[in-house]
């Protein structure tokens, strides 16, 4: 199987700039890989474009090995001092509706 894909999210514009951020790759793979690719795709709940997952591979791939910079993951800390009532998650409409 060879595929030919863009090495950058896929989105229809006709700008200048996004041709010239925008690299082409054709790719070819085993059999087996074929399978595995096909078959992941195929058992997705939410379609999924075969370029989306070869990005993902190609960049996960690359971050590993310290090619690109890794995600930072979200960092969400408590407040220092609560608000001090007890119920706000189960009130919470009542919360943020009063302004």
């Amino acid at each position: 199987m060879t595929i030919s894909l863009p090495m950058a999210v896929s989105i229809k514009c006709t700008s200048w700039w996004y041709a010239s951020f925008m690299k082409r790759a054709t790719i070819t793979l085993p059999d087996d890989l074929e399978q595995a690719l096909e078959r992941f795709v195929d058992e997705q709940d939410i379609p999924v474009q075969l370029t989306a997952v070869v990005q993902a591979a190609v960049r996960e791939y690359l971050g590993e090995r310290g090619y690109l910079p890794s995600a930072s993951k979200l960092r969400i800390r408590p407040a220092e001092r609560g608000s001090g009532k007890d119920d706000v998650s189960a009130s919470h409409d009542r919360y943020l509706s009063s302004t």
